[in-house]
């Protein structure tokens, strides 16, 4: 007399539908009938389960202390087993999903935050934001560590029907076809000593080389206008003149410093410690790289500083030309022209260029070679300079432009022939007295 609800209180008898009466023998209503009672069989049975699978939830959360699955006894025997594996498996489920989980280490929170720029986490709305955020980093942490004890606890049963309650996604697999049983050590250690035989830029002489250029050439220019309009205005030819000795004069000491250093260095047996019979070509190539980058270094910022002292925006150190404002065969002019001093300007990015084109390669000077150093501007950089300056000097001979402009304007028609033309006019009018005066 109990009001509890029970498995077979919850379930209506089956009601089979009324006999087919048709001309049939014997044998084929036997064969029907069998065919229809499977069906009807099959169609029981997946009632039951979506009936004992409801029935389970409602007991369990009325249960909750009970320490076993719910009472199946009334189910019919050939499903009795089949129900007792999904029950006990999602009994177990919940029990496993309610332990406690690691929680996630604030640090590595902090970590997260750390990555994010600080001009993305100002103001209130994004401050909000970032909390939402990290509630639900900690969820995905949680909801993870929580699937991955379950995996590692529980065995989930074979059976189809548990995929229709499992509404979780599957866990990402291992990726295929890779191979994490060898370790990374004995590679690591034969790669470390293939780089060492074989990539010379380890080696101690270069390391030497390195110091050598940096302290020459790490604060010395070939041509240096820096100060030139503190000297006051220079004519285009001086400029060429200056430019010209003094890239003589950096590529002569160059070669008397830097130079001679190296040629030292690479004249002691100890500049070849380690290196091979058959590595020696590879090594002498490396040290001639590593030269040409350093004289094509000095070469591009030499011309970077020069390009720099003709910016329009800062005029504190731009050079200061001389120009006259010349009068010959009735035309006004000046001189040198502004195609003349344009051209004398970029004559400095070309003597640049063409410096320290004929440096020796360490092997060749070893062995008696003609053998050079690429050290020529790369071609971008002397295309970037010209078309910067060329720009430059136009931006900056406006004023000159507009001053030869008024000139022009003002006193042209005394040179070109025009006053002399109405001077000649009015006196073929022969003219009173008067009109002389």
């Amino acid at each position: 007399t109990s009001n509890k609800r029970t498995l077979r209180t919850l379930f209506r008898p089956a009601a089979l539908p009324a006999p087919v009466i048709s001309e049939t023998s014997p044998s084929q209503k036997k064969l029907l009938a069998y065919n229809r009672g499977k069906e009807q069989q099959g169609v029981l049975n997946q009632l039951l389960i979506d009936r004992a699978l409801e029935v389970y939830y409602v007991t369990m959360d009325e249960t909750d202390k009970r320490d076993a699955a719910p009472p199946i006894t009334e189910l019919p025997s050939p499903v009795r087993k089949y129900f007792f594996v999904i029950l006990k498996y999602l009994f177990m489920k919940k029990r496993v999903q309610r332990n406690p989980m690691i929680p996630i280490q604030q640090q590595w929170l902090r970590s997260m935050l750390a990555l994010v720029p600080q001009s993305l986490m100002e103001g209130r709305d994004r401050e909000l934001l970032t909390e939402e955020l990290l509630k639900e980093i900690v969820r995905d942490y949680e909801k993870s560590m929580q699937r991955c004890v379950l995996r590692r606890i529980l065995v989930k049963p074979d059976i189809k029907e548990l995929d229709k309650l499992e509404e979780e996604a599957p866990l990402p697999l291992l990726p295929l076809g890779l191979d994490f049983s060898s370790t990374w050590h004995d590679s690591y250690i034969k790669a470390k000593q293939q780089i060492i035989s074989t990539l010379h830029i380890l080696h101690p002489t270069m390391k030497a080389l390195l110091d050598f250029g940096y302290t020459a050439f790490f604060n010395f220019l070939l041509v240096d206008f820096s100060s030139s309009r503190l000297k006051g205005p220079v004519d285009c030819k001086s400029l060429k003149t200056d430019a010209s000795l003094s890239c003589s004069k950096a590529e002569e000491e160059i070669m008397s410093t830097w130079y001679q250093r190296v040629v030292g260095l690479f004249s002691q047996s100890e500049a070849l410690d380690g290196v091979k019979l058959d590595q020696l070509e590879s090594f002498y190539n490396c040290v001639a790289v590593l030269m040409s980058n350093q004289l094509k270094g000095l070469l591009r910022r030499t011309t970077e500083v020069f390009v720099k002292l003709f910016d329009p925006g800062d005029k504190s150190r731009l050079p200061l030309f001389k120009m006259d404002l010349t009068y010959d065969e009735n035309r006004m002019e000046f001189y040198p022209s502004l195609q003349d001093l344009e051209e004398a300007i970029l004559f400095v990015v070309d003597c640049v260029g063409q410096t320290l084109q004929n440096v020796p390669t360490i092997r060749a000077w070893l062995t008696g070679g003609t053998a050079t150093l690429d050290a020529e501007l790369p071609p971008h950089i002397a295309q970037w300079a010209k078309s910067t300056l060329k720009k430059s000097i136009g931006d900056n001979l406006e004023g000159p432009k507009e001053h030869f402009k008024g000139y022009v304007e003002s006193y042209g028609w005394l040179v070109d022939g025009t006053a002399e033309e109405q001077i000649n006019r009015f006196i073929a009018e022969q003219p009173s007295f008067d009109e002389y005066t």
